[in-house]
């Protein structure tokens, strides 16, 4: 007996990977410093864990495939704050912004066809395009130039008949990148001169570190068919273990084909649609207090990698990652290493190999993707520790 070939060449996650030597290390009485998954530990709205408390049903039943119309309702009005004017049988709700990529490209993408991200990008992008039997092609960015988007050139290098999609993350998970006005204005030309898809991740809108304006894939006036937004409460609300996130796109051909995906798969969870809509209530101060930690977490984060003799991390605009150049060969060798035979004052680091996140995984070996998810006291900890990793490992040649 074989399993299939899809699932052999499945990717192993880059952020979550590791997590068996983290565990062993734990259970070794070893404090590990997370810095490998965008989990938050702020807490969660009061009133999203209110409407958790307060779930008066005598059935948890189905919900409807396209998700709760009230949800969907409040939906239309939070977006309006951002300028896109949408109806409720625009959002689809899924479970998770995970499912409505694999939804998207199950609906839009034939096996073989191809989908442009750029490099590196979310590991999930590349899993879910085995999944539907497309491939991935990329377009590089460099670590060294900010991963600042590539010319216009770039992307047309990469694009043949079988292409049918580009894939944006903005602000952008691995890079904390953040897309410029006339970025997006030379993505929306390429999509409209070669007639593609244009998904575009914006889960961490939230999370701007810059004066400039949010410019959503929404926004791109000349392409409103063409675009599919994913969308996630996850990292806004602090609540990524509900499930929740939504495809949007005013593409009515579209969203009747991923309703047949979304009636395959039932429905989404019904919990978690109560305590997102609960969320959406959340008092901006709430929200000020989280975009004013995770500003000042970026700051010392950067200023302490930076630090660090032969450390190199560039500055994000937005999300709470950051992409890290470190003075080592192997970037996945050496974060295992620190789970399996470091630790310093009984301590030590959990980083996401940066290789996982690009198409060839030869590229960005001296590189990892840090989340700065963790309170500064603990991020103090971590970088000396981080610190003494390093010292210790390259000590060993």
């Amino acid at each position: 007996m074989e399993i299939s070939q899809r699932a052999q060449n499945m990717p192993s996650s880059p952020i979550r990977k590791l997590a068996k030597f983290a565990d062993d290390a734990k259970r070794n009485g070893i404090k590990v410093y997370h810095l490998n998954i965008g989990q938050p530990d702020i807490d969660t709205p009061a009133c999203a864990l209110e409407a958790v408390r307060n779930v008066d049903r005598n059935i948890l039943e189905y919900s409807p495939s396209q998700g709760y119309k009230s949800l969907r309702t409040k939906l239309v009005s939070y977006y309006a704050e951002y300028g896109i004017d949408l109806s409720p049988d625009e959002i689809i709700i899924t479970t998770g912004g995970s499912e409505a990529v694999q939804f998207a490209y199950m609906a839009c993408l034939n096996p073989g066809d191809e989908i442009i991200v750029t490099d590196p990008s979310y590991a999930n992008y590349m899993a879910f395009a085995i999944s539907a039997g497309a491939i991935v092609k990329s377009v590089k960015t460099r670590i060294e130039d900010g991963f600042k988007l590539p010319s216009v050139e770039e992307f047309e290098k990469q694009i043949t008949p079988k292409t049918k999609a580009i894939l944006i993350c903005n602000p952008n998970n691995p890079t904390g990148y953040l897309y410029t006005k006339n970025e997006m204005r030379r993505i929306r030309d390429i999509v409209k001169k070669h007639n593609l898809y244009l998904f575009s991740d914006e889960v961490y809108r939230e999370f701007i570190y810059t004066k400039a304006p949010y410019i959503s894939a929404c926004h791109l006036e000349g392409i409103e068919q063409n675009v599919i937004l994913i969308d996630s409460v996850s990292k806004r609300y602090s609540e990524c273990g509900i499930r929740i996130g939504a495809l949007i796109t005013k593409n009515k051909e579209v969203r009747e084909a991923v309703m047949k995906f979304c009636q395959a798969r039932l429905s989404p969870p019904l919990i978690g649609q109560i305590i997102a809509e609960a969320s959406l209530g959340t008092p901006q101060e709430y929200m000020d207090q989280v975009y004013e930690e995770y500003l000042e977490r970026r700051n010392f984060l950067l200023n302490e990698l930076n630090k660090i003799d032969g450390v190199y991390s560039p500055t994000p605009m937005g999300a709470f990652y950051t992409m890290v150049k470190l003075p080592v060969d192997d970037a996945e060798k050496f974060c295992q290493w620190c789970l399996t035979d470091f630790q310093y004052e009984g301590q030590t680091v959990m980083m996401a190999p940066a290789n996982g996140f690009y198409t060839d995984p030869d590229e960005g070996k001296d590189q990892v993707r840090m989340a700065y998810v963790l309170k500064k006291e603990e991020l103090a900890k971590a970088m000396v520790v981080l610190r003494k990793a390093l010292e210790a490992y390259n000590s060993q040649k």
